[in-house]
């Protein structure tokens, strides 16, 4: 199956590169003040990249830069090889795998599922809770029973061989650290911009390696992994979810840009603003921010050294480079 993965992936990213540049390189440029030209995907991690080609194939298909956010993470989602992010990621203490999810458009709709159970995709789960009920967040069981009315399909609970393998080796001490780069790199976090400057996006993942059993982080909750207002820009976000629930990390940013800080000012002052609420443990707290703006400029700014995220158009897919803090 991970050698089938594999293929499709390649697949995918060979149909872009017909189109002239996809580099997977990783140049350190200035991409802020710069404008879309639409659509523009973002996403976070090296993960984004061949989730950024499936957005983009998605937006040719449809024009939805809704349902672009959406399909790009979904490629993640089912990626056997990332234990960050779906049912193939790394369990809580109790072996268990929960996924949170969330999705928003520009125009305030948004939805999300949180501490769920068995469901392949918890993205299109957050889309159906948007789009079909009068909330926006569906939590563990409730979530899960929304799941079955709507017709997903319950997936065998069982951990993924690799997520065995590692849960097997955590019991043999049962600690838990976070290691920043590593534990911390759990979230597909995807904001998009459409050529007509329509925003969207959307935040999926297992959480952290071996949390307590009920923990959320930041990925659910709207305005700290996720915001997104057309009339000031969209931003997510990764890393250690208490952290970034504790500013509100992505709403700070959304009401940065929107007066009058750009997309790297904005990232900037976030990282700063969680810095001063975690100052005793810092050294173990990485968390990454992800910005655009209505007109099409870019931020993306980390407490530490190591983050990444991937920025793609209908010519190009890149994996660049966030500065940081320290």
């Amino acid at each position: 199956m991970s050698q089938r993965r594999k293929f499709i992936k390649k697949s995918l990213l060979g149909s872009l590169v017909a189109l002239p540049t996809l580099s997977h390189a990783l140049p350190r440029i200035d991409f802020s003040r710069k404008k879309a030209d639409g659509p523009l995907i973002l996403s976070t991690w090296n993960h984004g990249l061949p989730a950024n080609v499936a957005a983009i194939e998605k937006f040719k298909q449809t024009g939805s830069i809704l349902d672009a956010v959406e399909t790009g993470v979904k490629d993640t989602e089912l990626d056997m090889d990332n234990l960050s992010v779906g049912l193939q990621g790394l369990p809580d203490r109790e072996g268990i795998t929960t996924l949170d999810a969330s999705i928003m458009t520009g125009d305030g709709s948004c939805g999300s599922v949180a501490f769920v159970r068995q469901i392949k995709h918890p993205i299109t789960l957050a889309r159906a809770v948007m789009e079909k009920t009068p909330h926006v967040m569906l939590a563990g069981e409730g979530a899960r029973q929304f799941a079955i009315a709507e017709g997903f399909p319950l997936e065998k609970e069982e951990l993924s061989p690799k997520a065995q393998e590692a849960y097997d080796e955590w019991k043999k001490t049962s600690k838990y650290k976070p290691v920043i780069n590593i534990e911390n790199h759990d979230t597909i976090g995807m904001i998009g911009m459409d050529d007509k400057g329509k925003l969207a996006g959307s935040c999926t993942t297992s959480g952290l390696a071996y949390k307590m059993h009920g923990r959320v982080g930041d990925s659910p909750i709207i305005g700290a992994g996720l915001y997104v207002d057309d009339e000031a820009g969209a931003a997510t976000a990764t890393g250690l979810g208490e952290s970034i629930i504790r500013i509100c990390g992505s709403f700070l940013i959304v009401e940065l840009m929107r007066q009058g800080r750009s997309p790297q000012e904005a990232c900037e002052e976030a990282v700063r603003r969680l810095i001063s609420k975690n100052r005793k443990n810092i050294a173990d707290i990485q968390a990454g921010f992800l910005a655009i703006n209505k007109d099409g400029e870019v931020g993306a700014f980390a407490v530490h050294p190591g983050f990444n995220f991937a920025k793609a158009n209908l010519t190009s897919n890149e994996l660049i480079d966030s500065k940081s803090h320290f």
